[in-house]
This record gives structure tokens, sequence and C-alpha cells, in this order.
């Protein structure tokens, strides 16, 4: 079988590998993994037990810079941290210095930057892109090609329709003051955001608000409500049916 798999490598039991697939120097991989084709394992990271990784992911990939991007990669990353039981997709990317926990979705073409913290039982969408120094809590669903930007934090139970488009820099890239103002957008445990809506930069998403589909947020949105429109505005609050509290259960 054509494959590359490091002495250094530490593989548990029952561990399944596929063709052309690479593993580098200290990873580590848990018991009863599937491996798919094509796959590449950079150096040390670590992957749990009882994860699958389908055909063409690499895992702990270090990031390009160039001459012109604003914040440089440290030379020394950590390692990726994939936890137990996770389901990796097709040709998705993981990059290093990026932990992701325990029972997370992951779908095809989806890509984590560096410096991503996941938390569990996440459900992350093909083609959706989490951007550097984001921070996520659990259970929360950012559906196909859904885009979070870099400095964003988003809690727990949060819904992220398909289309989601958010940013961080109000000055599109021009005028050095952008530096000190750069902030992604915050969602807190139980935000809902509709297809195709835009956030602006550090705009806040409360409780259990909703934004509805097609909607521009250029302002923070007040818990349990519901804002439509653009800019979007206030039209309702959120039936008590909806609330979280309501349906943890479900």
């Amino acid at each position: 079988m054509n494959q590359h798999i490091s002495e250094t490598a530490q593989l548990g039991k029952n561990v399944s590998i596929g063709f052309n697939t690479v593993i580098c120097d200290n990873v580590v991989i848990g018991d009863d993994c599937i491996i798919g084709h094509n796959v590449v394992i950079h150096p040390f990271a670590q992957i749990g037990k009882g994860t699958r990784i389908d055909d063409n992911t690499i895992i702990g990939k270090k990031p390009l810079s160039s001459p012109r991007s604003i914040f440089k990669p440290p030379v020394e990353m950590k390692p990726a941290v994939v936890g137990e039981y996770c389901q990796i997709g097709a040709n998705v990317i993981i990059y290093a210095q990026c932990v992701i926990g325990d029972k997370n979705l992951i779908a095809d073409l989806a890509t984590i930057r560096e410096n991503v913290s996941i938390g569990t039982l996440n459900i992350i969408g093909r083609n959706a892109t989490i951007e550097n120094f984001v921070t996520i809590g659990d259970r929360n669903k950012f559906e196909t090609n859904c885009y979070i930007t870099a400095y964003s934090k988003v809690e727990d139970y949060c819904f992220i329709a398909p289309c989601v488009a958010t940013s961080n820099d109000n000055y599109m890239g021009r005028d050095k003051e952008r530096f000190n103002h750069f902030k992604g957008v915050t969602i807190k445990t139980g935000g809902r955001i509709g297809v195709n809506a835009t956030i602006l930069p550090g705009k806040v998403i409360n409780e259990d608000a909703m934004v509805a589909g097609g909607s521009l947020i250029s302002k923070d949105v007040p818990p349990e409500t519901i804002v439509l429109g653009s800019p979007a505005k206030p039209v309702g609050e959120v039936a008590e049916a909806q609330l979280l509290k309501n349906n943890l259960d479900k």
C-alpha cells in the first residue's frame, strides 16, 4: 500500500488508513480511527479515538503569509488537535494551532483557520469558512457557504444559515487606523441568523435574537428580538415557543 507513516507516529488500535496518505512525525492517532485516501496529517497533530477523516483532507497545515499580510503567523505553531468521535469530511483543511473538541461534524470543503477553538457537538457545513482567532462554543450549526470572519465569537446553540457573511474591518483595507479597530462579530447563546444575511464589524447578536434572511446588521440586536431589513430594524419578539429554554431537548 502506498503510504508514508513516520516511524515516530503513534497509531492506536484498529486504525484504518487509505492509499497515498501521509502521516508525519510525532502524530498521535487514537483507537478506532478511519483515515481516508490522500490525507495529510502534519507533525505533532493529535487525532482523538473514533474519529473519521475523509479523502484529501489536510490536518495541521501552516498558514501562508504575503508580504502584504497584516498579521504574520509565528514561526513556531502548536499542532492541530482534533477530539474524539469527530467526523471530518473530504477536502477539509484544518490549520495548525486549531483545537477542535469532541463529536464535531465538519463537512466537505470546510476550512478551519489557525488559532480557532471549537467546542463539542457542532455542525460545520459544506464549504463553510471559519477564519483565524475565532472561538466557538457547543452545539452550534453553521450551514453551507457561511463565512465567520476573524476575531469573532460564537457562544452555544447558535444557528448560522447558508451564505451568511460576517466582517471585521470598517476601513475596508485602507488607513493605518484600521489596525486599532479590527473586531469580528459576537453571536451570543441561542442567536439565529437567516440565509444570506450580512453582519457588519463588531456587531453583537444577543441571546435568542433572530436575524431575518437577507438582512444587513449595522447595530447590535437586542435579546429575544426579531430584526429585518437593510439596515435591519426590530419587527417583533421571538415567540415563546421558539426560545432556547423551551427547545433544549430538541
